[in-house]
């Protein structure tokens, strides 16, 4: 049986999927978020939507709704881009943990597109296996798809960059505004790899040192593709799978 996301199902379709013991995925992406003049403010919320669909079309999932808010500093600068205090953001993720598991799951595997929110939903898991005694799992974005690195032409990247547009030219290609993009990497070109990293506030102003960025992307999706965007996405959902049934051995498709 395939998996379903919750907002889909009835109340008693919801509590006998817990009752059979179905781990519940909880994806995690910005709807408001700025990513550059090309791409939708949206595009942390396709990602998650995407990644829930894929888990759920293979395996027996329930899909919580996606947290569309989050913990987002690097972006305040841009209109429109959201953004919750980490305390506000860690007190949102639990209370949601903390309503799935008094209906009764088990099995919680967090799915989170952000960087800025991977601090803030760690100490959100903690804080879950110190009170209720539940290991709380979280897949991050960046920690998925290395192996479609050799797909990318771009010198570096990292937001709205040649991966991410291509990602979205492959989920929802109507929401990309190609002819906007264009090369952005800011004053970063030409820095020395660090093992030390410092908090980042994307900033219009040149003067903003390693900050600055003149259109709010880093990276060039002038290059992307969505033949590039739908193989980093198979990837990805791969990768979620398989990690999935290392925590749960007894799902099958």
């Amino acid at each position: 049986m395939k998996g379903a996301w919750i907002e889909d199902l009835t109340w008693p379709e919801v509590r006998d999927r817990l009752a059979a013991k179905r781990p519940v995925v909880v994806p995690v992406g910005a709807r408001s978020k700025e990513h550059g003049p090309h791409l939708p403010m949206k595009t942390d919320y396709l990602w998650a939507r995407a990644f829930g669909d894929g888990i759920a079309g293979r395996l027996p999932v329930l899909v919580a709704p996606v947290v569309d808010f989050g913990y987002y500093p690097a972006f305040v600068n841009y209109a429109g881009s959201q953004h919750l205090r980490a305390e506000t953001f860690i007190a949102l993720v639990e209370d949601i943990l903390d309503g799935l598991l008094n209906h009764g799951a088990e099995t919680l595997a967090i799915v989170n597109t952000g960087v800025s929110t991977e601090a803030p939903l760690q100490i959100a898991a903690r804080n879950i296996l110190v009170r209720r005694g539940a290991r709380v799992a979280i897949a991050n974005i960046r920690d998925l798809g290395k192996g479609c690195d050799g797909l990318f032409q771009q010198k570096l990247g990292g937001h709205a960059d040649e991966r991410e547009t291509s990602a979205i030219l492959a989920i929802e290609p109507a929401s990309v505004r190609m002819d906007r993009a264009r090369p952005d990497y800011g004053h970063m070109l030409g820095s020395p790899p660090n093992v030390f990293r410092a908090p980042v506030a994307f900033h219009g102003d040149p003067a903003q040192g390693e900050n600055y960025s003149a259109t709010g992307a880093r990276g060039d999706p002038t290059l992307a593709t969505p033949e590039k965007g739908r193989a980093l996405l198979a990837a990805m959902i791969d990768e979620l799978v398989a990690g999935l049934r290392l925590l749960r051995p007894d799902l099958t498709q």
